[in-house]
């Protein structure tokens, strides 16, 4: 359900509850999660934790602002994985978006980005973030780079990618799997995916569509002592103190 208790929110709230075809109400309902708009946009909120903040999607501050003015640019390890080099800009879909932090940085950093994400309150979470987005300078050339849509990629990222006649370079997987960063925020976010979308027990459906679909790389971020998805090693491997990125590369960026 969607939740709205200002007036002044509620013709955008109730356009939400129609494409997500939710009931639309103006109390919290008494357990389970639930969509809530006002004034500073979509979030997701656990009525059986009340003390935690509603989860939503910014990209004009906090975590994701920082990560792309000080995270490193083209030098930190998502971009080398992904093949970002002085000339070099592919085209990537990301298969796996979740909250589009990775699709927002790929995209700050001059990529066009297809996301896609199955669970269609968090993709909707993401999109309310993009429209919030559009209007500020600062990130309006990004998030016209960033596309958003709904849907499965472990059963359609073919047509998805056909019906957006979006042609990728490189195919980026980061499917679900247990954080160990420290912060409170991640926790939260964490613990909101996993009790809201579950495990993503069918990842390995993804890779081999990955491999079919990019015309030069596909890269997977894993933890750093996990199993390679779907048991095939990659040809390259990224490692960092947490995670890594497995690469299986197809064929040069410069081609």
């Amino acid at each position: 359900m969607l939740v709205c208790k200002q007036p002044s929110a509620f013709p955008q709230a109730h356009v939400w509850s129609e494409q997500l075809q939710l009931p639309l109400l103006e109390n919290n309902p008494a357990s389970g999660f639930y969509l809530l708009y006002d004034q500073q946009g979509l979030a997701l909120a656990n009525a059986d934790d009340p003390k935690v903040l509603p989860v939503r999607v910014d990209f004009l501050s906090g975590a994701t602002a920082h990560r792309r003015i000080y995270g490193g640019g083209r030098g930190q390890a998502l971009a080398k994985a992904c093949g970002l080099k002085p000339g070099i800009t592919p085209r990537i879909l990301d298969a796996t978006a979740g909250l589009a932090g990775d699709a927002f940085v790929l995209a700050s950093l001059g990529c066009d980005l297809l996301a896609i994400e199955r669970h269609p309150w968090i993709a909707a979470l993401v999109e309310d973030a993009l429209q919030r987005s559009a209007p500020d300078p600062e990130v309006a050339e990004v998030t016209a780079r960033l596309k958003m849509r709904k849907g499965d990629a472990t059963c359609e990222l073919d047509r998805l990618a056909r019906r957006e006649d979006f042609a990728p370079q490189v195919v980026y997987l980061d499917p679900m799997f247990p954080h160990t960063e420290k912060t409170a925020q991640v926790k939260k976010e964490m613990q909101f995916f996993r009790e809201l979308v579950g495990k993503d027990e069918d990842a390995d459906l993804l890779l081999d569509q990955a491999l079919n679909l990019a015309s030069h790389r596909v890269v997977v971020k894993r933890p750093r002592k996990a199993p390679p998805l779907a048991g095939k090693e990659p040809g390259l491997v990224l490692s960092g103190k947490a995670n890594r990125f497995d690469i299986y590369p197809l064929k040069s960026l410069r081609e």
